[in-house]
């Protein structure tokens, strides 16, 4: 059984969503990062960088796993599915999930830092990162043009990227013209796991919505004090 602590982030989907898809049994905590439980001694005593998510293998040892990608590795090899074996198929998946991991992940929470949460707008931080975040998302239109996922197979890597790219709209950004993402991401979305996964612990609601500006401005400014941990 597997123990995940974690919260409604795209770092926590990328583990949600990847147990669900494998089919595996595992319990949630809910960690309050509001209330800076991701700093509790007990909670540092298995993840000694203080976020989420992290899972706790309890029919391996107790085995903690930090890092949502490494999560997701170490999930994949669990069950021998998401991550092929053979050293060239295995690599492309790990390169689109380091591109996650570098790139997407990295960029689209500045994006969201400077964008939503910063109590000053300093456009240039803004401009800076939404640019970079649409020219990845222009990186995975062009690969998508001739590619059904972003490795060989449907993978990881595809879960990985898509819990965030999915946000978009929470960064800013602009998808308009990408079609091969925008099929990509359709595409997902329809994947077993996938609608469960993004509600785990527990639904956001309708907060990406077009229409929810005043829940969205609610979540922000609550989000703030994340900035001073």
């Amino acid at each position: 059984m597997i123990d995940l602590y974690t919260a409604p982030t795209p770092n926590g989907h990328k583990a949600s969503c990847t147990l669900e898809a494998l089919g595996m049994e595992y319990n949630v905590h809910t960690i309050n990062l509001l209330e800076g439980e991701q700093k509790k001694p007990e909670f540092v005593a298995i993840n000694p960088n203080g976020r989420i998510p992290v899972i706790v293998d309890r029919a391996n040892d107790d085995f903690s796993v930090f890092e949502s990608g490494a999560i997701m590795i170490y999930l994949a090899e669990q069950a021998g599915r998401l991550l092929p074996t053979e050293t060239k198929a295995r690599s492309k998946v790990l390169q689109w999930l380091m591109f996650q991991m570098g790139g997407t992940g990295p960029m689209m929470g500045q994006a969201n830092v400077f964008f939503r949460y910063f109590p000053e707008k300093i456009q240039p931080a803004i401009d800076r990162y939404q640019n970079e975040c649409r020219r990845l998302f222009e990186v995975m239109n062009n690969y998508l043009s001739d590619n059904e996922w972003l490795a060989d197979d449907y993978s990881i890597a595809d879960i990985a990227n898509w819990c965030w790219v999915r946000t978009y709209k929470w960064s800013g950004v602009s998808v308009d013209g990408l079609d091969h993402l925008d099929r990509w991401l359709k595409t997902m979305a329809e994947q077993p796991g996938m609608a469960k996964g993004i509600e785990v612990p527990f639904s956001l609601g309708n907060l990406l919505d077009d229409d929810k500006e005043e829940d969205k401005k609610e979540f922000a400014k609550n989000a703030q004090t994340l900035l001073q941990e």
